[in-house]
C-alpha cells in the first residue's frame, strides 16, 4: 500500500482522508449537477423557451468548468486548504442560486446578466474541484486506480443527480429549497475534511467561515417559503394565495380585490375577472355548429373552465379530458372557490379525466369525438410546440367525427399575427378546414382561436340565452379580421422545423420589449 497522502501543505494525511475525499467526489458532482440544473430551470421559468435557456446555461457552465480546471494548475501547493475554501464558496453561491435569482429577477434590468455571471463563477469553482482531489489524492492511488475511482464516483454522482432532480427534488422540495439543501451537502465536505485535518492544519478561520455558511443556509432553509413568497409577490406585483412546483410546471395563483389568477410557469393562464370570454369564445362557436355533440374531448384545460361551459350543454353525454398535470386537476376539483369558479365540473359523472402526455394519448385512441376543444398554454418551447405541429393535428382529425367540429387556442392575432395564421396553415396541412376567429379579452387584449373541420365550416350556429358574452351578432362579429390581423403566408409547424416556437418568440419578444 502506498504511504499517507500528502495534504498539498506537506503534511501527512490520516488513513481515513482518502475515504473521505472519495466519498466527496460524489457529494460534489451531485451538487455540481443540480446547481447547473437549478439555474437551467429557473432561466426557461423567469425567460422561456425552455431549449434555448438550457443549452445556453449548460454550455456556459461547462465553458466554466473548463476555466476552472485550466486555472487549477496556478495552484502549486495548499491544494488541501484551497479545496476545503472552493466547496465553502460553492456552498455559499450554489446553495442561494435559486433564492437569490428569483429575489433579483424583478429588481435588475437585465437579467442575463446577473444569470451568466453566477453561472460562470460556480462553473469555474466546480471546474477546480476534480484536478484539486486527483492531486491530493495522487499519493494514496496507482494513477490508473485514481482516475477510475475519481470518474467512476464524478458519473454516479451525476447520474443521481439526474434522477432526483426532476423525480424528487422540484415537486417535494421546490428549487429554492433544493439549492440550499445542497448547499450544505457541500459546507458538509468542507467540515468533514476540516475536522478530518484538526491536528494537521491550522483550520480556526476556515471552520469559522463554514459554520457562517452553514448557518445562512440553515437559515435560508428555514425562511425558504417567505423567500418563494416574497420573489413571487415581486414578480407577479399581486398577492399569492397558492404556489406549488410539480414535475411538469410552476402553478401560481394570485388574489386581488376579488380577482384570481392563474399562472403556470410565469404566463398568465386566466383571470375570473374576464374568463368567461375567453371560454364562452373557445367552446360555444364549437358546440353551436355541432347537430348533436354527443361525445367532446378536450385537450389541455385542466382548470375545468372549459369543461364547465361543454357540461352547459345539456346535448353532450360525456367529455373526456386530458391534461398533463395531476396536480391542476386535484386542485380545481378538490378546493372549494376554485371549484365553484368551474361549477364542479370536474367532479361531474359526465366526465372522465385523463392525466396524460396529449401527443401520446391522442395517438393511442381510437374512438371519434363530435367536438374537440384544445386548450393548451402558447408555445412558448418545443416541448408545447410539438402539441401544435401538423403531425399531432392529423392524429386529433382522426378523432374527431365527419360531421364534428374542433377549435384551438392559437395565441394573439394582433400581437403575433404570423405565429396566429401558422396555427391555421398546419391544420390545413393536416387535411382540415380551418377558420380563425378573434376576440378582446382584457387580461389578454385580443385573442385568437382556429376552427376546423373535415367539411367547410358554415356560419350557422345556434346560441343558448345564458351566455354572459356571446350572441349572434357578437359571434359573427369574431370572424372579421381587420388589415393588421389579416392573414397573411405562413408556413406549417412540423416536428423537424417548430416554425411557430421561433416565430412565437420573436413575435412577442418584440412586443414586451
Amino acid at each position: 500500500m502506498p504511504e499517507a497522502a500528502t495534504a498539498g501543505g506537506g503534511d501527512a494525511a490520516p488513513a481515513s482522508l482518502a475515504v473521505i475525499l472519495l466519498a466527496s467526489v460524489l457529494v460534489v458532482a451531485t451538487c455540481g449537477l443540480i446547481y447547473e440544473l437549478l439555474a437551467g430551470t429557473l432561466a426557461s421559468y423567469l425567460l422561456g423557451d425552455s431549449v434555448t435557456q438550457f443549452s445556453t446555461v449548460i454550455g456556459t457552465y461547462l465553458f466554466a468548468m473548463g476555466v476552472g480546471s485550466w486555472l487549477s494548475r496556478h495552484v502549486r501547493s495548499g491544494e488541501m486548504a484551497v479545496f476545503v475554501r472552493v466547496e465553502i464558496l460553492i456552498a455559499a453561491l450554489g446553495g442561494w442560486s435559486a433564492a437569490g435569482l428569483f429575489l433579483l429577477f424583478p429588481l435588475v434590468g437585465d437579467f442575463r446578466v446577473v444569470l451568466y455571471a453566477l453561472v460562470m463563477a460556480i462553473g469555474v469553482l466546480v471546474g477546480l474541484e476534480i484536478p484539486l482531489l486527483i492531486r491530493i489524492l495522487r499519493h494514496r492511488f496507482a494513477f490508473r486506480e485514481l482516475v477510475s475511482n475519481v470518474l467512476t464516483y464524478d458519473y454516479v454522482g451525476a447520474l443521481i443527480a439526474s434522477l432526483l432532480f426532476p423525480l424528487v427534488l422540484v415537486p417535494q422540495l421546490g428549487m429554492i429549497r433544493t439549492g440550499f439543501v445542497f448547499g450544505l451537502a457541500n459546507v458538509g465536505v468542507a467540515i468533514a475534511l476540516l475536522v478530518a485535518l484538526r491536528r494537521q492544519e491550522r483550520i480556526g478561520r476556515d471552520m469559522t467561515a463554514a459554520l457562517i455558511v452553514t448557518t445562512s443556509l440553515l437559515a435560508g432553509l428555514f425562511f425558504a417559503d417567505r423567500l418563494q413568497r416574497m420573489s413571487e409577490v415581486a414578480f407577479y406585483n399581486e398577492p399569492v394565495v397558492y404556489a406549488r412546483s410539480t414535475p411538469y410546471q410552476r402553478i401560481v395563483i394570485t388574489r386581488r380585490d376579488g380577482d384570481l389568477r392563474l399562472y403556470l410557469n410565469g404566463n398568465l393562464q386566466f383571470s375570473t375577472r374576464d374568463e368567461y370570454r375567453y371560454h364562452e369564445a373557445l367552446v360555444w362557436p364549437v358546440l353551436g355548429r355541432v347537430a348533436q355533440p354527443r361525445q367532446v374531448l378536450i385537450l389541455g384545460g385542466g382548470d375545468g373552465l372549459a369543461a364547465r361551459e361543454v357540461l352547459r350543454d345539456a346535448r353532450v353525454g360525456h367529455v373526456t379530458l386530458v391534461d398533463l398535470d395531476p396536480e391542476m386537476a386535484r386542485l380545481f376539483r378538490d378546493t372549494p372557490q376554485l371549484a365553484q369558479l368551474n361549477s364542479q365540473a370536474l367532479a361531474s359523472p359526465r366526465l372522465t379525466m385523463v392525466n396524460a402526455d396529449a401527443f401520446r394519448w391522442v395517438r393511442a385512441e381510437q374512438r371519434r369525438f363530435d367536438a374537440i376543444i384544445v386548450d393548451f398554454p402558447d408555445p412558448t418551447e418545443f416541448s408545447l410546440g410539438k402539441l401544435y405541429t401538423e403531425s399531432f393535428y392529423r392524429e386529433v382529425a382522426r378523432l374527431l367525427a365527419p360531421q364534428g367540429v374542433m377549435t384551438v387556442q392559437s395565441t394573439s392575432p394582433l400581437i403575433a399575427p404570423r405565429s396566429y395564421w401558422t396555427v391555421a396553415s398546419t391544420l390545413e396541412a393536416a387535411g382540415l378546414t380551418a377558420r380563425g376567429y378573434h376576440a378582446y379579452v382584457p387580461s389578454f387584449g385580443e385573442w385568437g382561436f382556429t376552427m376546423a373541420a373535415h367539411q367547410p365550416l358554415g356560419d350557422v350556429v345556434r346560441l343558448p340565452p345564458h351566455l354572459r358574452f356571446l350572441d349572434a351578432a357578437a359571434e359573427r362579429a369574431m370572424f372579421d379580421f381587420p388589415p393588421d390581423m389579416a392573414r397573411r403566408p405562413t408556413p406549417v409547424n412540423r416536428l423537424d422545423n417548430q416554425a411557430l416556437v421561433r416565430s412565437f418568440a420573436e413575435e412577442w419578444g418584440r412586443y414586451e420589449g
